[in-house]
């Protein structure tokens, strides 16, 4: 049955809206606003240095169709598939010794989090030392420890995106670390205490308590953790540029290339819609199954 709108609740609901209008009225200003101008965009072709032309679907058909896009979204699915469950595990695990009585745990939490303040650029200069085919530490490592020929890493297309997430793996486990670590500081010490009475410890308290208990977390960090690799594009753009051969190429990179590269913005802006199309999909299926995970949690 609908609740009374009492002049109470009604004056509240004001001051709510009253607050909420600035954050609503930038959000339409520099998010929907573009969005709408992308969508609109995405059906002309469009240089930037002529007026638009009206194509129609012409745009998205050329994309099904182009064989760099089939690979750039291949790309996208092999750095999505493979580095959200190991930051996923890897964050948990992490979380699960920092939340231990250890001598250093404060220097510990910061060190592992320090990536992720840590500039992108920055890192990703870095790290393209650290991976050079010639005078790179990670190949000295592996040549010390008795492998003869190492990876070419950023210029072999075998090589390339595993060192891409490699090192965005190292730069984004801190986010899911500090997420579980709060969840897991969220459970009930009493819970802990009343299945020690049922003699369930160890590998059976973590299965049986610890993870369902973290369920909403863990959805949590699935779907940021999704939603932004699915937006790579300053380790592509500072590590390989896309390369060799498009092996790292993925979907805002290509974006970014067709939009500021070749100045093609109707079909950049088609490329864009795809990505909001997958990034919207992830969110409704968020609000879809969030209710079951907090649910179990």
């Amino acid at each position: 049955m609908a609740r009374a709108r009492t002049p109470l609740r009604l004056r509240d609901e004001r001051v709510a809206w009253l607050f909420l209008l600035p954050s609503l009225v930038l959000f339409l200003l520099f998010t929907g606003l573009p969005v709408v101008a992308a969508l609109v965009i995405s059906f002309t072709q469009w240089d930037l240095f002529n007026p638009p032309q009206f194509v129609g679907l012409q745009n998205y058909t050329s994309l099904f169709n182009d064989r760099i896009f089939g690979q750039v979204m291949g790309n996208t699915g092999l750095y999505v598939l493979a580095s959200v469950p190991i930051q996923i595990v890897l964050g948990l695990l992490f979380a699960l010794g920092l939340n231990r009585v250890i001598h250093g745990k404060t220097v510990l939490r910061i060190a592992y989090f320090l990536p992720v303040v840590t500039s992108t650029i920055a890192a990703a200069l870095v790290w393209s030392w650290l991976f050079n085919t010639n005078f790179g530490v990670v190949n000295a490592l592996l040549s010390a420890v008795g492998i003869a020929e190492p990876p070419k890493w950023l210029s072999s297309s075998k090589w390339a995106m595993p060192a891409v997430i490699i090192v965005s793996v190292w730069q984004n486990l801190g986010n899911g670390m500090v997420l579980f670590l709060a969840g897991l500081q969220n459970i009930r010490q009493d819970v802990y205490d009343a299945a020690a009475l049922d003699a369930a410890r160890g590998w059976k308290r973590l299965w049986f308590i610890t993870l369902p208990l973290l369920s909403p977390t863990t959805f949590f960090v699935l779907i940021i953790t999704l939603i932004g690799s699915f937006q790579v594009f300053e380790l592509v753009f500072i590590m390989t540029n896309a390369g060799p051969a498009n092996a790292t190429n993925t979907l805002v990179f290509y974006i970014y290339q067709n939009g500021f590269q070749f100045y093609q913005m109707g079909y950049a802006s088609a490329a864009a819609m795809i990505l909001f199309a997958i990034v919207l999909f992830i969110t409704l299926v968020q609000y879809r199954l969030q209710n079951r995970w907090v649910h179990y949690g």
